[in-house]
């Protein structure tokens, strides 16, 4: 007998592909009753990516106001997506954002986060899209693909939508 799912850790990396897994994981909601927890890791800044910023914002409390915009776009940005699907679902669907029982914008490593923050929450499930990275990650992203290899919960990857072909 497989476990009930009764949370959902929705990860979202803000890209076009993460919006179409989003319906993966309303879907997923609606079959078995589960919570959502939807998630953005704002990928933490590399020790060169610091010292570049040191080196062209002198003043301190301006470095921390720039860090602190960073997350605080990441938030707007998400509240805006989520805001944009809610919007257009079809109104019978529209009573699931009740599901919906986090949102939350962290800095970190987003593997790490990602996997840390599933168990925090007692997920029973992660579900996160694809990336498009280019010809060297071309099923996967390389967060996808971690997550997927170091989880010990089920995660769904949800591959890119297939392109429709113009019509003739």
């Amino acid at each position: 007998m497989l476990p009930q799912v009764n949370k959902i850790l929705y990860c979202t990396d803000l890209s076009k592909n993460a919006s179409y897994a989003f319906q993966y994981a309303v879907y997923l909601a609606r079959q078995t009753g589960a919570d959502i927890h939807v998630l953005n890791v704002v990928e933490q800044l590399s020790g060169d990516e610091k010292l570049t910023l040191q080196s062209y914002i002198l003043n301190q409390s301006s470095r921390e106001e720039f860090l602190h915009q960073r997350l605080n776009h990441a938030r707007a940005q998400l509240q805006q997506r989520q805001d944009y699907f809610w919007e257009v679902i079809a109104p019978t669907e529209k009573a699931l954002r009740t599901k919906i029982v986090g949102c939350e914008v962290v800095e970190g490593y987003p593997v790490q986060t990602i996997l840390r923050r599933s168990r925090e929450l007692g997920c029973d499930l992660i579900v996160m899209g694809a990336h498009e990275k280019g010809w060297l990650h071309t099923l996967l992203g390389s967060v996808a693909k971690n997550v997927l290899r170091e989880s010990r919960i089920p995660t769904l990857i949800v591959p890119r939508p297939e392109k429709k072909a113009p019509a003739e």
